[in-house]
This record gives structure tokens, C-alpha cells and sequence, in this order.
């Protein structure tokens, strides 16, 4: 007598778990719906019931998974074609990154294709540019009705605590670098997202190569906002190696933007020091004269990002890449602002965290890599960095009819 499949039985002895614990498990010898295990935990034996159900596909949260790996995303839902319009969701949109990043994909694929999303009330004018959301990463339940409700197939995960703010609070950081990590790895393994996270310059530590800084090397940071990188940029690869996930991941250099104030990083003096020597003439820096950093101009910043995510799978060699533009010192930038500025007087305060955490970090990155696989290529120095910098705030102070120096 045949056993209906609906009752068949797989038996696997795991460890029982510290607590309860509903994992998604996908059988991909089969494409049909219904070929999906449901895996629930018997805590009083330790034995794990994988039942397979004939009924629907559906899954729960976990990281547990089963012997059957996932090798590869079902074909019909990836798509290497830009012009497939996908559907994006922006976590921590309302920091330095997201609102710019945000615009230049909704100029490529239409405004209501593009949400940005954050913890925090959005200003008048963000809010008008296209749709924003309230999203926490540490709510993963909320997290998942947006993907599912809004049909999201590319996630930017841009939610963290940078490296100054970060080892003030390391609690904080911990649990929203790290945690909201795993919640959004969850959701993409559970909905076949393209998956971006950010890593950082700050991925790298006293013992790396620093001028320059290779894609592989000794990573040993000394920031909790380095070290949540490094667990990043490992998930997710590891994830992408045994499942098939489309991790994707540029390890940034100091950013420079004039649409938002100085958050919190290491290298936000080359933010600052614009700001000040348009109001008051006066700035004085947190490292030394002679710090050498690397560093991007905004539109840089965001233009690799999306090339990155345009770019087909097939074209990358890794899951993380360093990108680079420029490398310059305080007293550098300075120097170039006074050829706007004559009067800028720059004075040398080191601050012994935010100055010890930039003295282990890279003089310089090595981005071979990015521009021979997916052809990454700068468009600014610094001299047109400080130039376009000065002209955009100019302009927001004169808007906002505040003096200039």
C-alpha cells in the first residue's frame, strides 16, 4: 500500500536547540510550489519532523536549514537585465547614503519602484521625492510584510552605527549591526533577493595592508562598527557559497556629501570642514594634520553602487570589493579649500579615539578588482570634490538665508 505524500515522514536528530526554532527548508530537486519542506521542532525528543506539504509553499524564519542545500535561485525569479525594473527597498534611508541613492535609482527605473525606509520622521521635501516607509531591522516581522506587500527584489541595507557613535555605544551597535544583519539575510534567503550591504574602510585593522589595502587580506578591526563588517561580508559570502544567495558588497571609503550633516564616522572632518569654512571661516579637526585617508565624493559613492547592482552575476569574481577614488590628508583638503577660500584657518585638535581608529585604518585602497570585473571607474578628484562641494553649500545656505564667510 503506497504512503500518501502528504504523510510522509523525513527524520533528522539534531542537538535540541537552547529555544524553539522554525526554520525554512527548500527542496530544489523539484520547481513545483508544493515541493517545499515545513520544518517544525519537536523540543521533548530533539528529533526535527521535516513534513512535506502538499498544500502551499510557505515558509518560517530561521538559520537552520536542511541537508538539502540551496544551490541556486529558481531561474525565473533572477534577472541580470537592469530593464527588468526591480522593486527596492532602502533601510536606514535617511542617513548619508539613502535619500541620494535612492533618487538616482528612481531616475532609472520610476519613482514608485524605489522605497526608502528608516526609524526616523523624513523631512517635507524627502518625503515628497517618492515613497518612505517605517521600517526597524530589528522588527522582522514588519521587515517581511514590506518585502512581501511591496513585491521587493532588491534590498540595500543601509542600517548601521558608524565607528565613533558605535564605540560609544556597543550595546547599540552590536545589536543593530549585527542583528538587523541576520533579519535582512533572513529575508532575502526567504524571498531570493538581491541582498547589498555596505562594508567599510573601517573592515580592516592595525595588522592589513595599508597602502594599499588589497580585496583579501588580514582583516582584525578594533571597532565594533569594523568588526560587524567583517561578520557581514563572511555571512555573506558563506551564504552565497552554500545557498546560492546574491550577496553583493563594497567596502566604502570615508564618504563626502553636502546633503547631509557629519554622522558620527572617522571621516566625517572632510564633511565638517566645508560647513565651517562657509560659515565661519574657522574648523578645527579631530585627527592630525597628517592622517591619510581614503575617500569618495557622493556621486561616486552612489553611481558604484548601482553599477555594482546592475552588473550581471557572472562578471564577479568576488562578493566584496574595495571601490576607490582619491586618498588626501586634513591638511590636503585644506589646502585645495583655500584656493577658494583664502581666509580658512584649520587648527589640529586629535581626538585619541577617533585618531586611534584612523591610524589602523588603509592610507589607500587597492580596487583592481572592481574595475577590471565590473569596469568601476571614478569620476572625481579633489580638486573637483571640493570645488562641487563648496557650490552645493553655498547654495543650501543661501536658501536657507544663512551668512556665508
Amino acid at each position: 500500500m503506497k504512503t500518501p505524500l502528504s504523510s510522509i515522514v523525513y527524520l533528522f536528530y539534531f542537538p535540541p536547540p537552547e529555544t524553539p526554532r522554525q526554520c525554512l527548508v527548500q527542496d530544489t530537486s523539484r520547481t513545483s510550489s508544493c515541493d517545499r519542506l515545513v520544518k517544525r521542532d519537536d523540543m521533548l525528543s530533539g528529533v526535527r519532523l521535516c513534513v512535506r506539504s502538499p498544500w502551499k509553499a510557505w515558509s518560517v524564519r530561521g538559520m537552520s536549514w536542511s541537508p538539502r542545500q540551496i544551490n541556486r535561485w529558481p531561474s525565473d525569479q533572477l534577472s541580470d537585465s537592469p530593464a527588468d525594473s526591480p522593486r527596492v527597498l532602502i533601510t536606514g534611508g535617511l542617513g548619508q547614503l539613502g535619500v541620494g541613492l535612492a533618487q538616482m535609482l528612481r531616475q532609472q527605473y520610476g519613482k514608485e519602484n524605489v522605497i526608502l525606509s528608516d526609524i526616523r520622521r523624513p523631512p517635507n521635501e524627502v518625503y515628497n521625492m517618492g515613497p518612505f516607509v517605517y521600517a526597524d531591522v530589528l522588527d522582522f516581522k514588519n521587515l517581511r510584510e514590506l518585502v512581501v506587500n511591496n513585491r521587493i527584489t532588491w534590498l540595500v541595507h543601509y542600517s548601521a552605527l558608524l565607528s565613533a557613535v558605535g564605540e560609544a555605544n556597543v550595546a547599540l551597535a552590536r545589536t543593530i549591526n549585527i542583528t538587523g544583519l541576520h533579519n535582512v539575510l533572513d529575508l532575502a534567503l526567504e524571498n531570493c533577493l538581491r541582498l547589498f550591504v555596505p562594508s567599510t574602510i573601517g573592515a580592516f585593522g592595525p595588522s592589513s595592508p595599508r597602502d594599499p589595502a588589497p580585496d583579501l587580506s588580514i582583516q582584525r578591526p578594533r571597532t565594533i562598527y569594523g568588526v560587524s563588517k567583517v561578520h557581514a561580508e563572511l555571512m555573506g559570502e558563506y551564504l552565497h557559497h552554500k545557498y546560492g544567495l546574491d550577496f553583493r558588497c563594497l567596502r566604502y571609503p570615508g564618504v563626502v556629501s553636502a546633503n547631509t550633516n557629519p554622522g558620527g564616522g572617522t571621516t566625517d572632518y572632510a564633511v565638517q570642514i566645508f560647513h565651517d569654512a562657509l560659515s565661519t571661516g574657522k574648523h578645527e579637526c579631530y585627527l592630525r594634520a597628517n592622517t591619510r585617508l581614503p575617500m569618495m565624493h557622493i556621486p561616486d559613492c552612489h553611481r558604484a553602487t548601482v553599477e555594482f547592482m546592475q552588473a550581471p552575476e557572472s562578471r564577479l569574481s568576488l562578493r566584496t570589493y574595495n571601490i576607490a577614488a582619491m586618498s588626501f590628508t586634513p591638511e590636503e583638503v585644506a589646502e585645495e579649500i583655500r584656493k577658494h577660500l583664502p581666509n580658512l584657518r584649520v587648527t589640529y585638535n586629535p581626538d585619541i579615539i577617533r585618531q586611534t581608529i584612523a591610524d589602523s585604518w588603509p592610507v589607500r585602497f587597492d580596487d583592481s578588482n572592481a574595475r577590471q570585473d565590473w569596469g568601476w571607474k571614478p569620476a572625481y578628484g579633489l580638486s573637483e570634490m571640493v570645488t562641487d562641494m563648496l557650490a552645493a553649500i553655498r547654495e543650501k545656505r543661501e536658501n536657507a538665508g544663512l551668512t556665508i564667510s
